[in-house]
């Protein structure tokens, strides 16, 4: 059978079974680590998802640092996944580590603003375009309030998001659009309500359905990546984020730009490169250089109805309350010292003039590839991230992008470059550039997937 990839499954089987044999016999101590902790880990990991790796089992990391990490049995590896973005500047960029190791014996957390909060905030404001912010623990946060905050100014209830979106573990967000209805998402666990109620999930660049969803007059707010980076990449059509921004006002709700992801594009995320004026922004990951932290933004306008709904709600409840915003560690000491490093010192201009051009060249040696193959794949490409799909054309929706998946495939080519020192995104094929990346490095990942695919394709029936 060949798969929509072009590949047959027979052929990924072979291929993937020597590279898991590969992966076992050169790391014995993840073996080993593996099984002592599964005795105290439910799934041997920290957190589940970190078993969904391509890896037969985990990867343990000793180390990291600019590019590259080394695991606990010596290998070094060509890191372009860098934590998912959560290091999109590199592992412990220098000025960052500085400022762990100032604010270490000065006190990690007060429940206090400190003259790190005040800078903070001017530097935001100054790159993002949005005079007022507020700092979470982590987008998950920052998301969960702003939704708050949206229902609370207009009264409404209903949160529009597009299919295939990816704004962290927020509730209200996990359902898709299929076959015209808004359903949960699959998979999702201890789901105790109908996100039905108040989510409402559409196609992404589809301008018609946005408006009818809008048109209901009960949306509280759009919440959107201004490119979808979870499903597989999806670029928006020209124009398309500017329609978003037009029908929001046009029907009376918010705009809610999530750019955890996107801000890999600009030093002032698509937001300023494209003028998407959103009424809220978000970010979260990579914004303290890695320590965990997340920031939204607000514009005037935004700032004076949050005031009044903070009034309104202690008239309802008669002065006593809470808000159901903020957690005891967000804005911590130690996240906003580390916040001002990393965009006083490496969250900068010359980081992404390091950056963008590499992704270019990485995007147009995975062009050159998919040719030389003969292979009927696409590659999408947006800053400092890259991405190549198992379909001929980009994608334009969550759907499109999600048909294209094929788990096994992915899965061994991962393994392949696991395999041979090189890390990319798991769950699909994106990469993103570092400060520390080098052409080097780009090269070697373009000259490694050539082998891995000569090698694939070169198994009798691969393409039958």
């Amino acid at each position: 059978m060949t798969t929509a990839s072009g590949i047959s499954q027979v052929a990924v089987d072979r291929f993937v079974a020597a590279e898991r044999e590969r992966f076992l016999s050169c790391n014995p101590k993840s073996v080993a680590l593996a099984e002592r902790a599964r005795h105290s880990l439910y799934g041997g990991v920290p957190m589940h998802w970190m078993a969904d790796w391509s890896t037969p089992v985990p990867l343990f990391v000793e180390r990291a640092k600019g590019a590259r990490f080394f695991d606990v049995d010596g290998h070094e590896y060509v890191d372009f996944c860098l934590g998912d973005t959560g290091t999109m500047f590199g592992h412990s960029p220098d000025p960052v580590a500085r400022a762990l190791a100032e604010q270490a014996g000065n006190g990690l957390t007060t429940m206090l603003p400190g003259e790190d909060a005040v800078v903070c905030g001017e530097l935001l404001a100054q790159r993002f375009g949005l005079p007022y912010w507020q700092v979470t623990a982590t987008a998950t946060d920052s998301n969960r309030y702003v939704l708050r905050w949206a229902r609370a100014i207009t009264q409404r209830k209903t949160l529009l998001v597009f299919d295939g979106c990816y704004h962290g573990t927020v509730d209200d967000v996990m359902v898709r659009h299929r076959d015209g209805q808004t359903v949960h998402r699959s998979g999702l666990v201890g789901q105790a309500y109908d996100l039905t109620e108040h989510s409402r999930a559409i196609p992404f660049n589809d301008v018609e359905a946005l408006e009818a969803a809008l048109a209901q007059g009960d949306v509280c707010a759009l919440l959107c990546e201004p490119a979808m980076t979870n499903i597989g990449m999806v670029l928006p059509d020209p124009g398309f984020m500017q329609k978003c921004r037009e029908l929001t006002r046009k029907y009376g709700s918010l705009l809610i730009i999530d750019e955890t992801h996107t801000i890999s594009t600009d030093i002032g995320g698509c937001t300023r490169l494209w003028g998407l004026e959103p009424d809220f922004f978000v970010v979260g990951k990579p914004i303290a250089g890695g320590v965990p932290c997340g920031i939204f933004g607000c514009s005037a306008e935004m700032a004076t109805a949050m005031t009044r709904a903070r009034q309104r709600a202690s008239e309802e409840s008669h002065g006593h309350g809470h808000s159901g915003m903020g957690t005891t560690l967000s804005a911590n000491a130690l996240a906003m010292h580390c916040m001002r490093a990393n965009l006083e010192q490496v969250m900068t201009q010359a980081a992404y003039d390091h950056m963008l051009p590499l992704a270019a060249r990485l995007a147009e040696g995975f062009r050159q590839l998919i040719g030389k193959h003969e292979l009927n794949w696409s590659v999408t490409e947006l800053g400092a991230r890259c991405e190549f799909q198992f379909c001929a054309t980009p994608p334009r929706t969550g759907a499109e992008a999600e048909a294209a998946f094929h788990d096994e495939l992915q899965m061994a080519l991962h393994l392949y470059l696991i395999n041979r020192g090189i890390l990319i995104t798991p769950f699909h094929n994106m990469t993103l550039c570092c400060p520390s990346t080098t052409a080097a490095d780009v090269d070697r990942l373009i000259a490694t997937l050539d082998q891995a695919l000569t090698e694939l394709l070169a198994i009798p029936g691969a393409r039958e």
